[in-house]
């Protein structure tokens, strides 16, 4: 097995780190009942939790092509002692962050924070519902974080959220005021740029995979003779032989 992911402390303060961007995913530990419980049914609470950590593969080894010089991948997890169950899903180089606060946008307001203190650069959250994003994309996000001037960079997902933010200081009013969950979370993050005078650099398009309906677009990219064989690897594999025993 392979070694356990060094744990980050924002309480033992860093030095900036290279000018490095952490490119962190959000997670919650892939367990049966407790992930992607919106696709079940048509998925079983098994295949449901085997999807998300065919997600989070999929998602960490396109951070970790994005990465280079100039970035690096990080886990944002929860709950607390749950950082065994990344060993085998995260590429080893991962640095692992608990999550706290509350609610969703507290979340993310305090991930933030927190990897600032840790010393990084610039931040990505990222989440792990949207595997087909390339590494491109993350690369992408992190060049728009290193041009002088601050800004927020946003991924957009076509359901009026976002699959990343970028920032390049911690913006807790970026996270507040916000209706998650629904399709103005994107526009009412633009507002909240907007009222902090902050420029917005937008990403390419995606789409977060969370229902059944999402879940036949998947299928439908991944499984068609037109895909491409690089994407989403993991994804594609468990699909594939998911789609041989079953409907979608």
């Amino acid at each position: 097995m392979s070694a356990r992911h060094r744990i980050l402390d924002p309480a033992a303060r860093s030095p900036t780190k290279n000018n490095l961007c952490a490119l962190a995913v959000m997670t919650k530990a892939p367990r049966a009942g407790q992930v992607k419980t919106r696709l079940v049914p048509p998925l079983r609470p098994e295949e449901a939790a085997q999807l998300n950590v065919c997600f989070l593969r999929d998602t960490a080894a396109a951070i970790a092509r994005a990465c280079g010089t100039t970035a690096r991948g990080v886990g944002v997890y929860t709950p607390i002692g749950a950082e065994a169950a990344y060993i085998d899903i995260l590429p080893g180089d991962f640095e692992l962050l608990p999550q706290r606060g509350d609610g969703f946008g507290d979340r993310l307001s305090f991930a933030t924070a927190d990897l600032f203190q840790c010393g990084f650069a610039s931040v990505c959250l990222i989440d792990s519902d949207s595997p087909t994003v390339s590494a491109d994309v993350y690369a992408e996000a992190v060049e728009m974080l290193s041009q002088p001037g601050d800004r927020v960079v946003l991924g957009p997902s076509d359901d009026g959220g976002y699959y990343l933010i970028g920032l390049k200081e911690s913006r807790r009013e970026l996270f507040e005021r916000i209706d998650w969950s629904t399709e103005r979370v994107l526009e009412q993050t633009k507002q909240r740029a907007r009222e902090l005078s902050l420029d917005v650099s937008l990403l390419p398009t995606g789409y977060d995979v969370d229902d059944a309906a999402t879940l036949r677009r998947l299928c439908d990219e991944l499984l068609s003779d037109q895909s491409e064989r690089d994407l989403a690897p993991n994804t594609h594999k468990f699909l594939a032989a998911l789609t041989a025993r079953k409907k979608l």
